[in-house]
């Protein structure tokens, strides 16, 4: 069954030109230019995937990207016009799992549609041994990678599928430093992310703060200053 991928963008060109690129891979396409017409698909929760931007006529993208992080944990990409760092650490913040600036590439949103549900879809790790540890713990916290579940102290955390995947390294390597250019690589497979401390440090205080973890006193997550992270 082909992934169904939510577009909003008031730019009649580009929603047209992403429906053509995702189409052609097969993908089924739901697309609008406002969040008034795009809440029914939204509220049906029927999505695999959802590509953002952020300004849109009737509502603040980032706005609509928390409000879907409330009730789905779907990957959201956002596509904005600014290049400031603060409007994409804004969106990653607020849940975003990746963004794009315009003037944008198709093919480039095309690959990084398929690395996030590449990473949604089969981390499962159904493609590797079967000897594969899927379960994980550390204290109070535990990840299964085949329910795609986190618990910490027995009640279920929501984590974003780049959440998830970080939290996945980090465990799985429990006790050894990852270096970021690592924790990048084992995440975003894909060659066309660039190497942005930023980016991860997002995620990370994310992922702290969902962890009720602090980086002054950590009891999960460790800075390693110049290096990367721990459990």
């Amino acid at each position: 069954m082909s992934a169904k991928i939510l577009v909003i963008d008031d730019e009649q060109d580009i929603a047209n030109l992403l429906e053509v690129y995702l189409c052609n891979e097969n993908y089924t396409v739901y697309k609008y230019n406002c969040v008034q017409d795009a809440i029914p698909c939204i509220e049906n929760g029927d999505i695999d995937l959802a590509i953002l931007d952020v300004m849109l006529p009737d509502m603040n993208g980032f706005s609509l990207c928390q409000c879907i992080r409330e009730k789905y944990t779907y990957p959201i990409i956002m596509l904005t016009a600014k290049v400031e760092e603060t409007d994409k650490i804004t969106g990653l913040t607020l849940g975003a799992d990746d963004y794009v600036t315009k003037p944008f590439r198709p093919l480039e949103v095309v690959a990084r549609v398929k690395a996030q549900l590449r990473r949604y879809k089969k981390y499962s790790l159904s493609d590797r041994e079967e000897k594969v540890k899927t379960e994980f713990s550390y204290h109070k916290l535990r990840l299964n990678t085949q329910t795609h579940e986190c618990l910490l102290d027995g009640k279920l955390v929501p984590l974003t599928p780049t959440e998830f995947s970080i939290l996945y390294v980090l465990l799985e390597k429990t006790g050894s430093v990852v270096s970021i250019e690592d924790l990048f690589h084992a995440v975003w497979k894909d060659e066309y992310y660039s190497k942005n401390s930023s980016t991860i440090t997002v995620h990370i205080r994310h992922l702290r703060e969902k962890l009720k973890d602090t980086s002054d006193t950590p009891q999960y997550i460790k800075t390693i200053w110049g290096i990367g992270y721990k459990i």
